[in-house]
């Protein structure tokens, strides 16, 4: 048996979500780049590559249960940050959504009894939660260096240190 349609539309809006994520990663590290902080974008960079990988991981498995994919609009992304604090407090924000919008589609899809769909989505619960903690380490070091411009300099380095899109 395939994927109910309510389950289906969910996964779809989903895929959307996800590419609206990269698509904001995006936004975020072109500011970045504009601000000489090659180390964030480059993090930012990344992190729109695995936001991206969490929507065709989703499809696969909209495919791979006979599915239709239905791909739908995305909206601009805002490209205006007033700081790299800024960017990285709508990191987390944007982290915090994501969460809960995995939540509910793993809700939905046990209501539905989709339940090799809530064992797919097991997956994303558990990438949520080091996405979160991730996004507020960064911040908590963006906070304990305040306006101290060799430590943003610094931190901008280790983020340069990323190398692959995790997942």
């Amino acid at each position: 048996m395939g994927l109910s349609q309510v389950v289906q539309d969910a996964l779809n809006q989903q895929i959307n979500n996800e590419i609206s994520a990269s698509y904001e990663y995006l936004a975020m590290s072109a500011w970045c780049e504009t601000q000489t902080l090659h180390g964030a974008a480059k993090w930012l960079r990344l992190q729109s590559q695995e936001e991206y990988g969490h929507a065709m991981r989703l499809y696969d498995f909209v495919i791979a249960r006979g599915g239709v994919i239905d791909l739908k609009a995305i909206t601009a992304p805002s490209q205006k940050y007033k700081s790299l604090h800024d960017v990285f407090e709508k990191v987390l924000k944007q982290e915090q959504h994501v969460s809960t919008q995995i939540d509910a589609l793993y809700e939905l899809a046990f209501k539905e009894k989709a339940y090799s769909t809530t064992v797919e989505l097991q997956w994303f619960l558990t990438e949520q939660v080091e996405e979160e903690k991730s996004a507020r380490e960064i911040l908590a070091k963006l906070k304990m260096i305040g306006d101290d411009v060799p430590s943003l300099l610094d931190l901008d380095a280790e983020l340069g240190q990323r190398t692959t899109a995790e997942h």
